[in-house]
């Protein structure tokens, strides 16, 4: 792997579509989980799911791509991501959680 794959990246994103009630923020902890990332997924009131996620970028932009789809019964009408910079959530040992509001 090269040098820029594995630089720290932090994805911030908004799903919108038929995405709550469809297991999505579950699904995207279970991915995050399985790509080794930190950050959080949440429902928004707008009906929207919110996700932060770091780690190495590859790995984050794969969690970017499965936000695209989604889990089985999510219908994704838009994915708006903002990268930003890493505040090093993982070196701290952060997990990736579901929060609340």
């Amino acid at each position: 792997m090269n040098e820029e794959m594995m630089k720290e990246a932090r994805a911030h994103v908004f799903v919108s579509g038929r995405v709550q009630g469809v297991f999505f923020r579950h699904s995207a902890r279970v991915r995050a989980e399985e790509l080794g990332l930190a950050g959080w997924v949440k429902n928004t009131r707008d009906g929207r799911v919110e996700l932060v996620a770091e780690g190495p970028r590859e790995q984050v932009e794969a969690l970017v791509r499965w936000c695209h789809q989604g889990p089985p019964g999510a219908q994704v009408g838009d994915v708006e991501v903002s990268w930003e910079e890493p505040v090093g959530l993982q070196s701290e040992g952060e997990g990736f959680r579901v929060a609340g509001w």
